[in-house]
């Protein structure tokens, strides 16, 4: 066969096969165009359904929206309703008590307006009758006048007299009355009573010693002492930190200062370098540094000495150190660490005795004047520094009072801060305790005897107890015992304002009268 009748046959084949291919791919779209349909329907159909049901609930989700919007609206609708009738209940109520009011203030007006015509008219009266007053006591006044020979200033100034006299007298009388009251009362509080009216004892009279003497051999240890061009001296003033004076006083020379311990420390030092005959300043330094050693030593185990013997414990270590530098401080002559142990013993014992803590009483007696161990080193007052000192270290606040108001300067919180007190009172003020010059003693009975017998009536008066009780003797036909009693108070506060005196004094005013009769 030619190759034009394979070609026209290949030809007329590819066409058969692309007319039957077309109709395949025409049937085929055919077919799935009707598929689509019938899936486009059926997908209307179900849409149309779920739209139905979503509209249904809507529907119901809406009925039930609603029902609930206008069961809240009907609730609120309801409170509203009851907070209207209440507030218009309140409202009537207010306008009633308005209209009360009202009617009561229109009532009082009335009544006002009465009562100020009244008091017009009762003025009116009453002008008349104060002139008629005037009148009748002008009157009177002339006719006493010329009675009696006194003007109205001199009668004035008489009744005054008279008046003040006797207003006195019953003030006396009163304020008696009132303090037997007052001890018969007193028995229902014993305890706290007591306390507090012993601390009324305290006294508060400090006298520091700033000097210390050292005896010499001979006057030509003096010469050694001061050495070539003053270097000894001055070697021992700058180790110890105290003043050495050397004056014509044969065989002695005076060390001066603040400190105790530095003049205690000095005067060890100086004894010892005149002891052992070699003076110059590298010895000088060595003697001062080893007695400041033993005398470190010795301050501390005197502190522990005290807190042992007092059976207490707790203290912190550099308040027991304070403690032991009280060995060296001294007030009008008496050593203070002597002073505060023994206060501590009667603080303690008062303290048993009334049912206080003994303990607590002990231990703020013992530090009670702590603050002197350093009052030359710090500012203040010995029991301001030493409540600061116990606060510091950690004490009881009961212990920093009592401490801080030793002296009365405050008041007391406990029964113990006021124990403490009247046990330094105590011990400050007994008989003997306390050095002083004769020069002041006589010169404070003097003042004494000369401010009792000021008064009128007083016969005789008696300086007795070496000053610390006053003794008047009143002549009874000129001083009642009310006018006595009123004597005794009066010189009292009087002492207190005007002398300087350790501890207390007593005034004991005496009316004795006698009446003698003879039998023959």
């Amino acid at each position: 066969m030619p190759a034009v009748a394979y070609f026209a046959v290949a030809i007329v084949s590819g066409l058969a096969l692309g007319v039957v291919l077309s109709l395949l791919y025409k049937a085929s779209l055919k077919s799935e165009r009707e598929a689509a349909r019938k899936d486009k329907e059926t997908f209307i159909e179900e849409a149309r359904k779920a739209a139905v049901a979503v509209k249904k609930e809507a529907s119901i989700e809406a009925k039930d929206i609603l029902y609930q919007a206008k069961t809240e609206a009907e609730r609120e609708l309801k409170e509203r309703r009851h907070e209207t009738n209440h507030l218009e209940k309140r409202l009537r109520q207010k306008e009633d008590s308005l209209e009360k009011k009202f009617e009561q203030m229109e009532r009082r007006e009335r009544e006002l307006e009465r009562k100020e015509r009244e008091s017009a008219s009762r003025e009116r009266s009453f002008n008349d009758k104060e002139n008629r007053l005037k009148q009748l006591i002008k009157e009177q006044t002339a006719a006493l006048e010329g009675l009696s020979g006194l003007s109205v200033e001199e009668a004035k100034s008489e009744l005054l007299k008279r008046v003040a006299e006797e207003a006195r007298f019953e003030a006396a009388k009163l304020a008696k009355k009132i303090e037997e009251e007052a001890l018969v009362e007193a028995d229902k509080k014993a305890k706290e009573v007591m306390g507090l009216a012993i601390q009324r004892y305290a006294s508060d009279y400090i006298s520091d010693a700033t000097v210390s003497a050292v005896s010499l051999p001979n006057d030509e240890m003096k010469g050694r002492i001061i050495g070539r061009e003053g270097r000894n001296i001055r070697a021992l003033e700058a180790a110890t930190g105290v003043d050495l004076i050397v004056d014509d006083t044969p065989e002695l020379v005076t060390l001066s200062g603040f400190d105790p311990v530095r003049r205690e420390v000095a005067r060890l030092s100086l004894e010892r370098l005149i002891a052992d005959g070699r003076i110059h300043p590298a010895r000088i330094e060595e003697v001062v540094e080893k007695v400041k050693k033993e005398v470190d030593a010795s301050i501390t185990a005197d502190g522990e000495k005290a807190v042992f013997d007092l059976g207490i414990s707790g203290i912190h270590p550099e308040i027991v150190r304070l403690i032991g530098r009280l060995k060296y401080r001294t007030s009008y002559g008496q050593n203070v660490l002597q002073h505060s142990i023994e206060v501590a013993y009667l603080a303690g014992m008062m303290a048993g005795e009334l049912g206080a803590d003994s303990k607590l009483a002990k231990r703020a007696g013992l530090l009670h004047d702590i603050g002197k161990a350093v009052d030359h080193e710090q500012e203040g007052t010995h029991p301001d520094i030493g409540a600061r000192i116990a606060r510091k270290s950690g004490e009881d606040e009961r212990v920093v009072n009592a401490i801080l108001v030793h002296h009365g300067e405050g008041d007391a919180s406990s029964v113990e801060a006021a124990l403490v007190a009247a046990a330094d009172a105590l011990s400050a003020a007994r008989p003997g305790v306390r050095n002083e010059s004769i020069e002041n003693y006589l010169k404070r009975l003097e003042t004494l005897e000369k401010l009792a017998m000021s008064y009128n009536g007083v016969e005789k008066c008696y300086a007795i107890q070496a000053g610390r009780e006053i003794r008047l003797i009143v002549r009874p036909e000129a001083v009642s015992d009310e006018a006595a009693w009123q004597i005794s108070k009066e010189l009292a506060k009087k002492i207190e304002s005007e002398m300087t005196y350790p501890g207390q004094i007593k005034v004991t005013v005496i009316r004795e009268s006698r009446y003698v009769g003879f039998a023959s």
